[in-house]
């Protein structure tokens, strides 16, 4: 299959160059200007696993602007919510008869992208994969091979045979891909894993390890939990664990998936980029309230890192 990544970021890169690894063809398509010229300087992106092994993997990398196939399979959007309608605009001379692939953190992109691609199209999905850009031209895939899961489900909920075959290149990739029909669900446990890891790691600054030894952090971890699934219920959404499978989820992936592992709101927050907890936690607030439903504590901890975020220049 070909692929075109939108977005050659820490995920973009994790399942470009293992979906390239596989046999696949991948072009990647760079907004940020450094990345790119890095990745043009130096033939491709430095990548390590677990800090060992740094070796040079060659990719073909493009701005928006001068990229023009139209022959991809799928166009897979691996982006910061934020950075989503910008490369919409810049990129969609490109779009053509292309399904439409993402895993995303957070919400807000599906409506986004369906302005672009026809729902039966969409394919969007969640990964506890964790990666880090370490900088222009380098990255860092944390875990082992094989490690982390990926969950996908079609806008639709009816598979075909197109997601067959990405289902079949996703496992060659080592992604171990679990096909859903359950759209919204599938996707919305992950924000609620985000909301809660991602979220309250960033505040403190700690490893997704360092949370979980915390003895009272299941406390934590449910109230936040709790009223995400308030507003999920209110809204209309089987999510596809239950409450108590999901504090499983947060503790498994936290002390034994990726216990040292920053998450990605806090790579955003201590290289001084714009983090997505409008997307995260703000959404349960945002959703909540059209059902007339106030996530009191979703509001407080997204205030609480916008606080950190507007008095960060003075902790340096």
């Amino acid at each position: 299959m070909k692929f075109t990544v939108v977005g050659a970021g820490a995920m973009g890169l994790r399942f470009g160059v293992l979906l390239q690894e596989a046999g696949n063809e991948v072009d990647f398509v760079e907004g940020w200007q450094p990345h790119y010229d890095k990745m043009k300087e130096q033939g491709g992106v430095y990548v390590t696993r677990e800090h060992q092994n740094k070796h040079l993997v060659p990719v073909n990398v493009y701005t928006p602007e001068e990229y023009q196939a139209t022959d991809a399979d799928f166009v897979f959007f691996e982006l910061k919510q934020m950075q989503l309608d910008d490369m919409l605009e810049r990129c969609k001379h490109f779009f053509k008869d292309q399904y439409c692939l993402t895993a995303m953190n957070g919400m807000g992109h599906v409506e986004k992208l369906l302005k672009y691609f026809p729902k039966e199209k969409l394919t969007a999905g969640t990964a506890l994969v964790a990666t880090i850009l370490t900088g222009p031209g380098e990255v860092e895939f944390v875990g082992k091979p094989g490690m982390g899961t990926t969950n996908w489900a079609n806008y639709t909920e009816k598979p075909n045979a197109k997601t067959d075959e990405l289902m079949a290149e996703l496992e060659k990739a080592n992604f171990n891909p679990t096909l859903k029909d359950n759209f919204m669900g599938t996707l919305m446990a992950k924000v609620v894993f985000n909301s809660v890891v991602n979220t309250l790691c960033t505040m403190f600054e700690i490893t997704m390890g360092e949370y979980a030894s915390f003895e009272k952090a299941d406390e934590l971890s449910r109230q936040l939990i709790d009223e995400a699934y308030d507003v999920c219920e209110r809204a209309g959404v089987q999510l596809v664990n239950s409450r108590a499978e999901e504090l499983e989820s947060v503790n498994y992936v936290s002390k034994v998936g990726n216990p040292h592992h920053y998450p990605s709101m806090y790579q955003d927050m201590s290289h001084n980029r714009p983090v997505e907890v409008d997307y995260i936690n703000g959404y349960f607030v945002k959703l909540g309230r059209k059902y007339h439903y106030e996530a009191k504590t979703h509001n407080f901890v997204t205030n609480l890192v916008h606080l950190a975020e507007a008095t960060r220049e003075h902790r340096k």
